[in-house]
């Protein structure tokens, strides 16, 4: 495992603090900034950790639970053909899941996110928090 002060996960839920939807028994849930991809959300562990096996079996499978139900959240608001769970962890070495709903009508479709650059989509501010609101609310 890293130190956890040179890891920007570890940081994120402060620094980003205008996108958090919510915090979990293990995990913290934020909206993505870009928005090219609607409802793109990041789920990622409170504790670092690089690997899930490096985490005790009970919050392992609580941390799928706390997944599915972000997941489920997503799938209700945005009715998406599909849910794209993203857990790579080559660049930001601490479990996150990139959660992207995913529909037939973009550009990209049904090619990975990664797939080739597109132009970032920012919000307004208000933006933001009707969709972090609406999240929040299809999980509570």
């Amino acid at each position: 495992m890293n130190n956890m002060s040179d890891c920007p996960m570890c940081r994120r839920w402060d620094m980003d603090s205008d996108l958090r939807i919510i915090e979990l028994p293990h995990s913290y849930v934020i909206l993505n900034r870009d928005q090219y991809f609607p409802g793109y959300t990041l789920l990622f562990t409170k504790v670092h950790a690089t690997e899930l096996f490096h985490l005790d079996q009970g919050v392992r499978a609580a941390l799928m639970e706390e997944l599915a139900s972000v997941a489920q959240a997503l799938y209700t608001i945005y009715t998406p053909a599909k849910i794209n769970y993203e857990l790579l962890g080559n660049m930001v070495p601490h479990i996150h899941w990139h959660i992207v709903p995913r529909f037939s009508s973009e550009p990209l479709w049904p090619r990975p996110i990664w797939a080739e650059e597109h132009e970032e989509l920012f919000l307004p501010p208000d933006e933001y928090r009707r969709r972090i609101e609406n999240i929040r609310g299809a999980l509570i």
